[in-house]
């Protein structure tokens, strides 16, 4: 198999990325909805309502806006703004659901942690994902930069270059499993589990951004390493809390 992979249909040229990202959000809803139907949910229906609300509205403007501050040196021609538009970053969607989310709840006047559900159906979604974006190898801007290690492969321009959705993938499997571990295990406060897997993920994002070809750079870091460290920053509290021991189950 070729990397871009291409989908032919009747005749027709189909977008992998873009089908595999729609099935994302379908499989990763259904998941969800799976899940608070086998567990008690103590937020009741309707405040669970406008807290995904609260979250599709945070993450739409939060991966468009850290998306274009990825590139914010683009002119701002119509054709470039459409193009603006439909950049987005999952980074971005992730922490601007988190700030949406808990605007909804303060304006609903909800207490309870709200995330432990999302976990394991964001992990799934972002999994679909990163497939498509592999299968699309240099058509998206997820590859990463020129390598003479083993790990090297040709990605659609005839360059070696390190297979970061691949990468990603497998550490996507690693923290499903290891978040499940701790969760059966240890006693988690309501909430615990999402912060830990934002912490780990945006840990993670941190990490493989020094293997992706970034362009515009702040203090030597990207926007997505930028926004990892607020993300560290705004969990600090419970980073903290971490330190103190943790009694299995």
């Amino acid at each position: 198999m070729e990397i871009p992979f291409n989908l032919e249909l009747f005749g027709f040229n189909v977008n992998i990325h873009l089908v595999l990202e729609y099935l994302a959000f379908f499989i990763a809803y259904r998941y969800y909805v799976l899940l608070r139907k086998s567990n008690t949910d103590t937020i009741n229906s309707n405040n669970r309502l406008s807290i995904i609300l609260g979250a599709a509205l945070g993450a739409l403007i939060g991966s468009r806006l850290v998306g274009f501050l990825e590139n914010p040196l683009i002119e701002l021609s119509a054709s470039n703004l459409i193009r603006l538009f439909n950049t987005k970053t999952i980074m971005g969607g992730l922490f601007g659901g988190l700030l949406g989310v808990e605007l909804a709840k303060k304006i609903i006047g909800e207490k309870q942690s709200s995330g432990d559900l999302f976990v394991f159906p964001i992990i799934l979604g972002i999994f679909i994902g990163r497939v498509g974006c592999f299968l699309s190898g240099i058509n998206e801007f997820t590859y990463g930069k020129v390598t003479s290690s083993i790990f090297g492969m040709d990605l659609g321009d005839g360059l070696l270059r390190h297979p970061t959705s691949l990468y990603e993938l497998v550490f996507l499997t690693l923290l499903l499993i290891t978040l499940r571990a701790i969760n059966n295990s240890f006693h988690l406060k309501n909430g615990e589990l999402f912060k830990i897997f934002m912490l780990s993920y945006f840990g993670f994002r941190f990490c493989i951004e020094f293997l992706k070809p970034n362009v515009f750079y702040t203090i030597g870091l990207s926007s997505i390493q930028i926004l990892c460290v607020i993300c560290w920053l705004y969990y600090s509290q419970f980073i903290v809390s971490l330190l103190y021991s943790r009694h299995p189950r």
